[in-house]
Order: structure tokens, then C-alpha cells, then sequence
């Protein structure tokens, strides 16, 4: 099947006509005045991602190996030290990103950073190095920002399950404080969350969540992902009271977001060099506007990784004019956007495939906003 699908990208960039390579948008309104304020008068606290030209993510996962819980601390503690967050802070300058998300971890029971609340509970979760504050202050030298990564407490990770004991009255309130140590730890170093896998919730909850977060900043910023703009339901924020959407993608078809739900184990196919569920039409989605439903528009887009088994990762690689014209369209309209990238987890490095790319792009925004706006980009596809 992964050589079907090449063989169909082979095609396109063969028989993809070099005209179609200025078929942009109509010039993005640099003029674009942010607001400061939500719709119902209440401080933005995401202006400044709505000002920026656009962040990064990466998934920083770690599973150790070992047949013991020492075993696997050993190794979490190898891994983790071997990120080389020199050579890492180096290659985001290149991005001329303003943000980044990086993950604390997801799923696999181990952590990135020392978490004082669950090393009390459980030892042996989280490494010795505290990766996030060196990459903290390594972007607070630069005058860039960080956001923190995690999944709800509803997710399959082992720690929320056997330690927090997810589920049962005191679940939520284990998890709760797990985030609050993080927030107090880092302080404003830390200027924003994104929260992954939630569910409706009352008000009620979602301010004992935001209050957890924000323990260390009041300003954080927070955006808790349904996965909206993916999954074929309401685009509208899972949390009424977020900062920003969450905006998760799976797919850019035509420079615009695919909404259409493209199912695991479905019966996808490939038409006309485009994914497609057999018998479900293409829609397709661009934000009209600063904001949705009084939250700052946001949206997270995987390039070369995707967040969907059914959407092979090279459906995930653009040509540049659609990457570029797709960043234009929503920063027209005041929107924000993180693009996310792979990351080899045994150094810490971006590839530099995706990085040659994000960093072409941030040469086009950056040149964009000073007296010369540049030509169109020349490229169909990405040259790496």
C-alpha cells in the first residue's frame, strides 16, 4: 500500500503543470489589525500568536527499553540526555518561528521533564535533566515562546491509569495536580498549554483545569483539542473559555483544511492522486475571521508526520506555493498556525527535509512584512 501511495506523489509531481505553481491566493492584507480583545470584550490573551508569523511543534516521545522499571528509568534517563538542545535551538532560529509546542510525553508512561508531584507518587517516570527549562531559556534568550504539550487525563497513558488511577473519584483531582507541579516549576517560562484528547466538560471543570495550568502564569495561554477541523463534526472550540483553538489537522487539500473524516481501517482510496473515502465527497474549510465562536483562531498542521494512520505521511508533503498560500489565507484573516514537524528522537535533531522547508517559509513571511515583498516561490515541491 506505502508504494501504491508513492507511486501516486511520483505521478503528481510529473504531471503537476509548472503553472499551477503561481496559482496563489490574492495577496495576504498585511494591514490585518489584531485585536486585543475577544468579541465579547475580554482581554486576547493570544494576540501575540495572532501577531506572529507562526510556531513550530515537535513530538518528543520516549518509550525506554528495558524487562525492569530501573531498566527503562536507565534508559529514559540515556535518551533524554542525548538531546542536543544547541544544536535543536539552531535549527529553530533557521524557522524564524515565534513558538514553540514541544510534548512533556504522551502515552507511554515516561516524561520529558522532572515533574515533582509524580516523582513523589511514583519514581522513576521522569529523567534527571530537565530538558524543557533548558529549551526554555534558550527561547527566552531569543525572545520566542514556549508552549507544553500534554494529553488529557483520559488518554491510554500508564500513568494516568495505574498511578492517578484515572476513573475514579480522585483521578482527575492526581492529574490536576500533575500539571499544576509543571506550571509552578517553570513559572512564565512556560506561556501556554495545549491539551490533547478532551471531552466536553461543565465550565465547572474547565476552570479547575485552566486554574492548574495557569498556577505558575496567569497569562498562559490554552487551547484544549476534540480534534475539531479533523474529524467531520462542529468546528466550533470543545471549551468555550480556551484562549486559542487547538486547530488540529490531518490534511491540506488546494490550500485549504480537509474536514471530511478520512477513518482508520476505512476504505480509503486514492483519486485523481487525492485521498478519498470511497463514497464520501471532499470538504474543505478556511477560517473567515480573527475568530471562532470568541476564541482565537489556531490551527496545528503536520507536515511529513501525519496524525492519521489513513493519511500516509506523504499525503503530509506539500508543495511549497500551497503550504505558503495556505499560511497566507489564514494570516489574512488574523489567524494563527503551528506547523508540526518530525523530530529524531535519538538527538533531539529536526530533518531537515521538513526544515529546509519551514525554513523557506520563514524567509517568504519575513520578507513578506518589510518593503520588498517577494516573487511567488519558483518550486512546485519542496526541493528536499
Amino acid at each position: 500500500m506505502k508504494n501504491l501511495f508513492r507511486s501516486f506523489s511520483l505521478a503528481l509531481v510529473l504531471m503537476f503543470p509548472l503553472s499551477c505553481c503561481f496559482a496563489f491566493a490574492a495577496e495576504a492584507a498585511d494591514t490585518f489589525k489584531i485585536s486585543d480583545k475577544r468579541p465579547d470584550g475580554t482581554p486576547n490573551r493570544a494576540a501575540w500568536m495572532a501577531r506572529g508569523r507562526h510556531g513550530i511543534m515537535v513530538h518528543y516521545l520516549i518509550a525506554p527499553r528495558g524487562k525492569t522499571p530501573a531498566e527503562k528509568t536507565t534508559d529514559l534517563n540515556r535518551i533524554v540526555d542525548k538531546f542536543d538542545v544547541e544544536y535543536f535551538l539552531k535549527q529553530f532560529d533557521r524557522t524564524k518561528a515565534d513558538w514553540l509546542i514541544i510534548t512533556l510525553g504522551q502515552t507511554t508512561g515516561y516524561f520529558c521533564a522532572p515533574n515533582d508531584y509524580l516523582d513523589k507518587l511514583a519514581p522513576g517516570h521522569t529523567p534527571n535533566r530537565d530538558l524543557v527549562r533548558q529549551i526554555g531559556d534558550g527561547l527566552r534568550k531569543r525572545n520566542k515562546r514556549l508552549i507544553l504539550y500534554l494529553a488529557s487525563d483520559s488518554s491510554h497513558d500508564p500513568v494516568y491509569r495505574d498511578v492517578f488511577k484515572h476513573g475514579t473519584p480522585q483521578g482527575r483531582d492526581h492529574y490536576l495536580e500533575f500539571i499544576r507541579s509543571y506550571a509552578r516549576r517553570y513559572g512564565d517560562l512556560v506561556n501556554g498549554w495545549w491539551f490533547d484528547g478532551c471531552a466536553k466538560s461543565p465550565d465547572k471543570e474547565w476552570h479547575r483545569w485552566m486554574g492548574a495550568a495557569r498556577a505558575g502564569n496567569p497569562d498562559a495561554v490554552l487551547a484544549f483539542s476534540g480534534a475539531e477541523f479533523c474529524c467531520g463534526g462542529p468546528i466550533n472550540p470543545l471549551c468555550p473559555l480556551e484562549d486559542y483553538h487547538a486547530g488540529e489537522i490531518h490534511l491540506l487539500e488546494d490550500s485549504k483544511i480537509r474536514r471530511d473524516f478520512l477513518p482508520p481501517g476505512g476504505d480509503i482510496i486514492v483519486k485523481d492522486g487525492k485521498l478519498r473515502k470511497r463514497g464520501q465527497e471532499a470538504r474543505t474549510y478556511l477560517p473567515d475571521g480573527q475568530f471562532i465562536d470568541n476564541v482565537q483562531w489556531h490551527c496545528l498542521l503536520p507536515i511529513d508526520l501525519t496524525f492519521n494512520p489513513a493519511v500516509p505521511n506523504q499525503f503530509c508533503h506539500y508543495y511549497d506555493y500551497e503550504l505558503f498560500d495556505f499560511v497566507d489565507r489564514v494570516k489574512s484573516v488574523g489567524g494563527a498556525i503551528t506547523i508540526n514537524v518530525p523530530l529524531d528522537t535519538s538527538n533531539g535533531h529536526i530533518y531537515e527535509g521538513p526544515l529546509s522547508q519551514l525554513e523557506r517559509l520563514g524567509r517568504w513571511m519575513t520578507d513578506k512584512s518589510g518593503n520588498n515583498r517577494p516573487a511567488r516561490p519558483k518550486t512546485c515541491w519542496g526541493t528536499d
